[in-house]
């Protein structure tokens, strides 16, 4: 997959030499390319931004700057839809990243200041995109963010491609608890049915926990999800044994 960026500070992105991202990249599943607005700017002072019409605080990104730098990496890119990062976005989940992991490219627009000109947005932007309801500084650690949730879906990425699969929201719940040794930490002990080699009571366990914790956590999930007979009964089972350790 190759994703392509455009950033006012490219250099931040290499926090993506490490970990998962870097190993999507040795293994070829995934190319970054990077363009900055400023080496399209026209002027001695590399002008990417501007005071907004109508006052007001902060600056506004400028068009030209900003729609060269899109239409170079579009000509590398023909395939790619734009994607700019915006608070006024459509969230970011779990489900957008396992689409955007099947694309072959996509380029990703990162904003800075009080945001870009409005009419760029209709010009060159195909969809607008956010990781949560609060503000950055910028577009370049959403632009982080999606990378990353992208790179570990990608083909041969992960060492066991199931970790992938039973992450937290990959079937529509949050995760279950995780245990490693030893066995016992401050009289806190990891749950026998763990310790007794039964994999069909393991993976009951497994699944009454990420329903229950999906009740207690983030109620509204299930409202998304059909629950069948026996996950209906594992969650009524959770919220009673809730419920009795409580009283």
């Amino acid at each position: 997959m190759q994703v392509g960026v455009i950033s006012l500070f490219p250099d931040m992105f290499t926090a993506l030499n490490e970990g998962i991202p870097r190993i999507a990249q040795e293994k070829q599943q995934l190319e970054l390319m990077f363009w900055n607005p400023r080496d399209f700017a026209e002027d001695k002072r590399q002008t990417v931004d501007d005071t907004p019409y109508g006052g007001g605080p902060g600056m506004v990104m400028k068009v030209e700057p900003l729609r060269k730098a899109i239409q170079a990496a579009r000509k590398q890119l023909p395939k790619a839809k734009v994607i700019y990062l915006s608070p006024q976005g459509e969230r970011f989940n779990h489900q957008a990243a396992d689409n955007l992991a099947k694309v072959e490219q996509v380029i990703l627009l990162c904003g800075r200041y009080e945001g870009i000109d409005e009419r760029l947005v209709h010009l060159e932007v195909d969809a607008e995109c956010s990781i949560g309801d609060y503000v950055l500084s910028g577009g370049e650690l959403a632009a982080m963010v999606m990378i990353d949730a992208i790179a570990r879906l990608l083909p041969n990425v992960l060492g066991d491609a199931a970790s992938a699969s039973e992450d937290s929201f990959a079937t529509g719940l949050l995760d279950y608890p995780h245990y490693t040794k030893p066995s016992e930490v401050e009289q806190l002990q990891v749950p026998k049915v763990l310790l007794n080699g039964n994999h069909q009571a393991i993976n009951q366990w497994r699944l009454k926990q990420a329903l229950g914790r999906t009740w207690q956590r983030r109620p509204e999930l299930l409202q998304e999800f059909s629950l069948s007979v026996a996950e209906t009964a594992l969650l009524d089972e959770f919220i009673t044994e809730t419920k009795c350790n409580q009283s």
